[in-house]
C-alpha cells in the first residue's frame, strides 16, 4: 500500500465510521434495531470503495497518485528542440517541468508495513479457524427427541427450511453457530442437563436468527476488512459496535416471536452466558450467544425497552438507511478512481501483428502502435506497454483545441489570444498566439486558457464522449494532462486519432479539418505526415515522450503512436526520431 493509498483509506474509512456512529446516535429514536444493524452494511460498502480500480467509474479523485502537490507550471522546462527533418515545417518540442515529491522509498516502506500487518492479522485468523476446527472435530449429535422436536419448531418460527446440523461440544460453554456451506448450531455438552426447554428454545431462536440474517457470511467480510484496514483503530471500534448491533437485532427479532411473559426469561438466558465465549470475538467466523458483560448490559436494557415496531417506524428507518447509502454512493466516483497499480486497458484484436522493434528504441522503454486504415490491421511493438496508460502531456492539445472550437469559445476565423506578459522559458511562447502558432510551438499557456474558457464540465463531457483514456481530470484545469491524472495508452491514442480522422465522434467537419491542418507537418514523396509531440518533464527530467499522428498515402492512411519512458532522457523529439526511423523502414516516409 502506497503512502497515498494508506492516507486515503485511513481518512475515508475513519469518516465513514464517524458518520455511521453519528447517525446511530442522532437518529437513535428513528431507527429500529434491525435497520440500525443494516446501516453497517452501507459502511462495509464504503470500505470497499478505495480498493475499486479506477476504470470502473468515469470520474476523478482529489487524491490521485500522480497529482502533483505544489506544482509550479512556470518552472523551467526542457531546452527548446526543433523537431525537423530534411524538409517541412515541424513543431517545437517544448515542455514545462512539474514538481513532484519522490515517494518511491516511502511507498515501499508503507507497502512492507501494510503487508506485514496483513500477515500478522492473518495469523490471528488462522488461529481462530484452527480453534473452530477443533470444535468441529469434537462435535457430537444431539439425540434428545424433545430438543430435536423443539429445534424443528424453532426453524418453523424463524422460517428456516434448509437442513442445519444441531450438535453439542465439550469445548464450548456458550452456544455457537458457524459454517458457510454446512451450518452447525452447537450447544454446550451440558446444555440438556443445565438448561430447561424454554432456555434452549431461546438459544435456538437466537442462533437461527443469525443464520437467517446471513451473519456467518458477514463475519467473513468483517475479517477481510479487518485485514485490509488493520492500521485504523476506528475500524476495530466500528466492528465491535456492529457486532453489538447485530446481537441486539437478533434479540429484537426473537422477542417479536415471544409473548410478554417470556421476554424476561429470554433476558435471563442471555445473562447466563455472559463472558463465556471460547472464540475470539475479533476474528471468529461463527456467531456466539455470549457477549462481554458491557455489551450484555446494553442488550438487557434494549430487551427491557422492547416495543413492537410500527410501519411508520420501519419507514423512518428505511429513509435514514437510504440517506446514508446515498451519501456513500455519491462519494464512489471520487474514492474509487484512485489507481491501485498500473492503469491498463484490455486489448484483443485478431488482426494484429506483434513486431520486434526494440533496435529502434535503444535505452528507452516504450511502445509503437501502427494502424492501417485500409487493411484494418494493427502492428504493435511491446504488447505489454502498448496497453499501459500514461500522461498524454502535449498530445492532448489536439483535443483541447477541438473541444474549444466545438464549445464555441474560439473560432476557426479568430483563434487569437493575447500573451499576458508572463515570461516563459521559450521565446516563441512570449508573444500573442493563434491555434496554429500555439500548436506549432506547443504553447502550454494557450491551451490552458482554452481549457479554462471551455470549462471543466464541458471538457469532462467531451472526454467521456470520445472515451479518451481514463477520462480523469481531477488534476485540475491547468494540469490534468501534464504528468497528472489524465492517462491514455498508445493503443487508445491510435484508436481515437482514427475516429477523429474519420469523424466518428460527429464533430463539426470544418472544425475537424481545421485541427488536421494545424497538425500537418510535411508532404514529401507522396506522403503527408500529421502529428503532435508530447514531453513529460518531472523535476527537470524528461521522463515521458510521445509522438502521435498519421501518414496519408495513396494506398491508405496509417495512424501511429510512439511512447517512450526513461528516468531523464525521454522526450517528444526522441519519440519523433524513433517513429521516423520505423516509418522509413516500412516505406511510409
Amino acid at each position: 500500500m502506497s503512502t497515498l493509498h494508506l492516507a486515503v483509506s485511513l481518512f475515508f474509512s475513519s469518516v465513514m465510521v464517524l458518520l455511521v456512529l453519528l447517525m446511530r446516535k442522532l437518529l437513535k429514536s428513528q431507527l429500529t434495531p434491525t435497520w440500525t444493524y443494516n446501516l453497517w452494511f452501507v459502511f462495509l460498502l464504503a470500505l470497499l470503495l478505495p480498493y475499486l480500480p479506477a476504470q470502473l467509474l468515469n470520474s476523478g479523485s482529489p487524491f490521485m497518485e500522480n497529482e502533483n502537490p505544489g506544482r509550479s507550471l512556470l518552472s523551467a522546462g526542457t531546452p527548446a528542440e526543433n523537431i525537423g527533418l530534411e524538409s517541412g515545417k515541424w513543431m517545437q518540442d517544448f515542455s514545462l517541468s512539474v514538481n513532484r515529491t519522490d515517494l518511491t522509498f516511502s511507498n515501499q516502506v508503507f507497502t512492507i508495513i501494510w503487508i506485514s500487518g496483513v500477515f500478522m492479522m492473518g495469523a490471528f485468523v488462522i488461529h481462530a479457524w484452527t480453534k473452530q476446527q477443533q470444535i468441529k472435530k469434537s462435535l457430537m449429535p444431539v439425540t434428545n427427541p424433545g430438543v430435536l422436536s423443539l429445534f424443528e419448531q424453532c426453524k418453523q418460527m424463524v422460517a428456516v427450511k434448509k437442513p442445519l446440523v444441531l450438535a453439542q461440544s465439550n469445548l464450548i460453554s456458550s452456544p455457537l453457530t458457524f459454517g458457510l456451506v454446512k451450518t452447525y448450531i452447537i450447544l454446550p455438552q451440558d446444555a440438556e442437563a443445565s438448561l430447561n426447554l424454554d432456555e434452549i428454545k431461546h438459544i435456538l431462536l437466537h442462533e437461527l436468527q443469525h443464520y437467517k440474517y446471513k451473519d456467518i457470511a458477514t463475519n467473513y467480510l468483517i475479517i477481510l476488512f479487518q485485514l485490509l484496514y488493520w492500521f485504523n483503530p476506528l475500524i476495530w471500534m466500528a466492528f465491535r459496535e456492529m457486532r453489538m448491533d447485530r446481537e441486539i437485532a437478533c434479540d429484537h427479532a426473537v422477542l417479536k416471536k415471544l409473548d410478554h411473559n417470556q421476554r424476561i426469561a429470554y433476558g435471563n438466558t442471555i445473562i447466563k452466558f455472559a463472558d463465556k465465549s471460547f472464540l475470539s470475538a475479533h476474528f471468529s467466523m461463527g456467531n456466539q450467544l455470549a457477549s462481554p458483560k458491557k455489551q450484555v448490559k446494553k442488550r438487557i436494557e434494549r430487551i427491557a425497552d422492547f416495543k413492537t415496531e410500527t410501519k411508520w417506524d420501519k419507514l423512518k428507518s428505511i429513509l435514514v438507511f437510504l440517506l446514508l447509502a446515498g451519501t456513500v454512493v455519491s462519494q464512489a466516483p471520487a474514492v474509487s478512481a484512485i489507481p491501485w497499480g498500473e492503469d491498463r486497458i484490455d486489448f484483443d484484436n485478431s488482426r494484429t501483428d506483434y513486431e520486434d522493434l526494440s533496435a529502434f528504441f535503444g535505452e528507452h522503454e516504450g511502445s509503437f502502435v501502427l494502424y492501417d486504415l485500409h487493411e484494418e490491421k494493427y502492428t504493435i511493438y511491446n504488447e505489454d506497454r502498448s496497453t499501459l496508460r500514461v500522461s498524454p502531456n502535449s498530445t492532448y492539445k489536439i483535443y483541447s483545441a477541438l473541444f474549444a472550437l466545438e464549445a464555441g469559445v474560439t473560432t476557426r476565423d479568430d483563434s487569437f489570444m493575447q500573451w499576458n506578459g508572463n515570461p516563459y522559458p521559450y521565446e516563441s511562447w512570449n508573444r500573442n498566439q493563434t491555434i496554429y502558432t500555439a500548436m506549432e510551438n506547443s504553447v502550454t499557456w494557450y491551451f490552458q486558457q482554452l481549457d479554462k474558457k471551455t470549462k471543466m464540465k464541458n471538457i469532462q463531457s467531451y472526454l467521456n464522449h470520445i472515451q479518451y483514456g481514463n477520462q480523469n481530470v481531477s488534476g485540475g484545469i491547468e494540469g490534468f494532462w501534464l504528468e497528472s491524472s489524465l492517462r491514455i495508452s498508445p493503443i487508445e491514442q491510435v484508436q481515437i486519432l482514427k475516429d477523429f480522422y474519420t469523424n466518428e465522434f460527429g464533430f463539426d467537419r470544418e472544425n475537424v479539418q481545421f485541427i488536421k491542418d494545424a497538425i500537418r507537418l510535411e508532404t514529401r514523396d507522396g506522403v503527408t505526415l500529421y502529428g503532435k509531440t508530447g514531453t513529460g518533464t518531472v523535476n527537470g527530467q524528461n521522463v515521458n515522450g510521445w509522438f502521435i499522428g498519421y501518414a496519408e498515402t495513396e494506398q491508405s492512411t496509417y495512424f501511429f503512436a510512439t511512447n517512450i519512458e526513461n528516468n531523464r532522457h525521454a522526450s517528444g523529439s526522441k519519440a519523433v526520431d524513433i517513429t521516423n526511423n520505423i516509418l522509413r523502414k516500412k516505406g511510409l516516409k
